[in-house]
């Protein structure tokens, strides 16, 4: 990377595509914060102990009125445009009520059909009209590399806005990562935290933007062995691997859930992807029944394990095992809010007012 290449705005597109993701990384931020968030990579542990941190005082002061009050206050400011052209229930809601808690204004694209992209606009046209109105666009669209490529763009322009990405294509998703660490760390904040855990993905983890982001996030731990077991057909890619070599991370893959569950910390379920089947049906004919969790795997799980899950679930997880206090998936949807506005309260430079709130 150029020497020179400080941020987005000093290099080519040419040239940035070209760079590790560590070196894209590190454009996106700003005077030592994170501005863009694009990608998992651009976290280390001091920030994910930062974030988390912030999010847990955040939900203590809202449990009063006069906290949620003061919240409000803190962005009232700023507005945030919710691009999601790609189907959402809990991330489109998660952010939306991140912004209410901090005072945003939000306004919202969710049907490119009614939009100007049905006229022809290009996308790189859309979300500089986008960045008109609002002071940060949080996206999640279906193809890959879009909000790299929007980042780099309005990076480009007399209004650099922040882009957040919140799910592109097969690629990642590193604010749901976000929320499943900071559930991680609430969880294992009695028993010495997340390193040196054994942590199971399994199912889809083939076309999983979750799993991806989340193994590279859980590189920053100490000791922490990643376990991933699914199909052949949908099992954990060579680049997630060589990440975790390059790390000095210890990983297992395999197939045998049953065999695994008694040594497990965490087991992150994922349910098949099939909207990203090359041929109708595909997903269809593989047999998944052995992946996964019901009454006869929570009889082989640790006491003080906990089942995360990034949702929307079908038969992965019986609903019986929503009652046992070892599924935590519930609380990581509501986990998922607060870090998001932990993450906006830092992006807008405005934590350290949150910390010193004495209300």
């Amino acid at each position: 990377m150029p020497e020179k290449a400080r941020s987005l705005a000093e290099i080519s597109w040419d040239a940035f595509q070209s760079l590790p993701l560590a070196d894209k990384a590190r454009l996106y931020s700003r005077d030592q914060r994170l501005f863009h968030v694009i990608v998992a990579q651009q976290f280390d542990r001091p920030i994910l102990e930062e974030l988390g941190a912030v999010a847990t005082r955040i939900r203590r002061i809202a449990k009063l009125k006069a906290g949620m009050d003061f919240l409000r206050t803190q962005l009232p400011h700023k507005s945030a445009m919710l691009y999601f052209s790609q189907p959402s229930t809990r991330t489109f809601l998660s952010f939306h009520s991140a912004c209410q808690i901090l005072g945003m204004r939000t306004v919202e694209v969710r049907d490119t059909s009614t939009s100007s992209e049905r006229k022809g606009e290009t996308q790189e046209d859309s979300v500089r009209t986008f960045s008109s109105f609002s002071d940060v666009i949080i996206m999640r669209h279906s193809k890959g590399g879009l909000a790299e490529k929007m980042a780099w763009t309005l990076s480009n322009t007399e209004r650099p806005v922040p882009i957040v990405n919140a799910g592109s294509g097969k690629d990642q998703h590193p604010t749901q990562a976000l929320l499943d660490i900071y559930t991680l760390q609430r969880s294992f904040e009695k028993r010495g935290g997340i390193d040196g855990k054994k942590i199971v993905f399994v199912g889809d983890l083939a076309r999983g933007r979750t799993v991806r982001s989340l193994a590279q996030l859980l590189t920053c731990y100490r000791g922490v062995e990643q376990v991933f077991i699914a199909p052949p057909q949908l099992q954990i890619t060579d680049d997630i691997l060589g990440l975790l070599r390059a790390s000095n991370t210890r990983f297992e893959v395999g197939d045998d859930l049953d065999k695994i569950l008694p040594e497990a910390d965490a087991v992150y379920m994922t349910r098949v992807q099939d909207e990203w089947d090359e041929k109708a049906g595909e997903s269809g004919r593989i047999d998944t029944s052995r992946f996964c969790i019901g009454a006869d795997q929570l009889a082989k799980l640790k006491q003080n394990a906990v089942i995360l899950h990034p949702l929307p679930r079908r038969g992965e997880i019986s609903v019986e095992v929503d009652r046992d206090p070892r599924a935590v998936y519930w609380r990581q949807v509501r986990n998922g809010m607060w870090i998001r506005v932990a993450l906006l309260a830092h992006i807008f430079d405005v934590t350290g007012n949150i910390r010193d709130f004495s209300g």
